[in-house]
């Protein structure tokens, strides 16, 4: 799941979003706090999905999400979801095409939702390159645009930041690209980006100030770094494990600290936090939690309460965990316990 699949809609419900064999599922709380429902629903109706797919939120709290489908043999389609509130059924798949007009699936996508609450999705093209397909100001969607690059590799980070423009981050043969919105509803541009040994696939961005995103990666030497246009990489501290971070700012003993969750190597969920956009006063990671399989996914938010609380999901079974943050002094969590 590309994006964080953990998400705390408007009314203050958690919802947690599965991708499961041909389908993605949801799930949400009953109620701020919980229970949760019994059951997963099915996104989107009865539209078979390939794997990977991808889900977004806006500040008005929607959840949009779009996958590849199958359409005729050896060719996909991208298709939209949006899921407006956790009592509600998200609305059924829509086909947005190809950014190619036709073929196989190209990459994973990635979604994003401008200040507007407009979904723009992103994804890798067959010349190597990314290209755009985004919800238009007076509904519907506007054409495919291609927006440049060669080279790509693995899954973008598409971001908004709090401006309510977009920014999305593609790592390309030892090298970073990034393109930026100027305006509200304008195309993204090409804009600044780094050299940097990126490993594929271990992208994540994050909104951490009113002017400025923060890209975190893993580098070819497995330093979880982060980076923001402007200056160069920084290394945080060593990487937990494989795969992405999930990132979420929130106010620990009132300082704006940026907290990283990561399964890390022995299997258990990582956690590191630190003060916002200062990595140099460090980080470290603290374990937490069962051991999980591999391939198993993590992802942070904020609950009603403004506090950080965690997901892990094992995708060979569905088993999802969570935990909360306890009223305690620093990043004291809960006992994980299965939904």
């Amino acid at each position: 799941m590309n994006g964080d699949w953990l998400i705390r809609g408007r009314d203050g419900r958690l919802t947690v979003y599965l991708p499961s064999g041909d389908a993605v599922l949801c799930r949400a709380e009953r109620g701020p706090g919980g229970p949760w429902e019994d059951a997963p629903r099915t996104v989107g109706g009865t539209q078979k999905l390939l794997p990977g797919p991808a889900v977004g939120q806006g500040g008005d709290g929607y959840a949009h999400l779009a996958a590849w489908r199958p359409t005729v043999p050896g060719e996909s389609g991208l298709v939209h979801s949006t899921h407006f509130r956790p009592r509600l059924a998200p609305l059924d798949w829509i086909p947005i095409g190809h950014p190619d007009k036709k073929g196989d699936r190209t990459g994973p996508p990635a979604v994003t939702v401008d200040g507007a609450g407009r979904a723009y999705v992103f994804v890798r093209n067959g010349g190597g390159g990314v290209s755009l397909r985004n919800q238009k100001v007076k509904g519907g969607w506007g054409a495919w645009h291609d927006l440049g690059g060669d080279g790509v590799e693995g899954e973008l980070a598409a971001v908004t930041g709090e401006s309510g423009l977009v920014e999305v981050y593609a790592a390309a043969s030892g090298r970073i690209l990034r393109w930026r919105q100027e305006g509200d509803g304008k195309k993204p541009e090409p804009a600044e980006g780094v050299d940097a040994p990126v490993r594929p696939g271990t992208l994540r961005a994050l909104a951490t100030s009113a002017g400025h995103t923060t890209l975190f990666f893993t580098d070819l030497s497995g330093d979880l770094c982060a980076w923001r246009p402007g200056d160069k990489p920084v290394t945080l501290l060593a990487s937990a494990g494989p795969g992405p971070v999930s990132a979420v700012r929130c106010v620990i003993e009132g300082h704006d600290c940026t907290v990283l969750a990561q399964r890390s190597a022995s299997g258990r969920v990582a956690f590191a936090a630190y003060p916002t956009e200062r990595e140099t006063a460090g980080a470290w990671w603290t374990e937490s939690g069962p051991p999980l399989p591999s391939g198993a996914l993590v992802s942070v938010a904020l609950d009603e309460h403004e506090e950080v609380v965690a997901a892990s999901l094992s995708p060979a079974t569905g088993t999802v965990r969570l935990t909360r943050r306890k009223d305690e002094p620093g990043l004291a969590l809960e006992a994980w316990r299965e939904i």
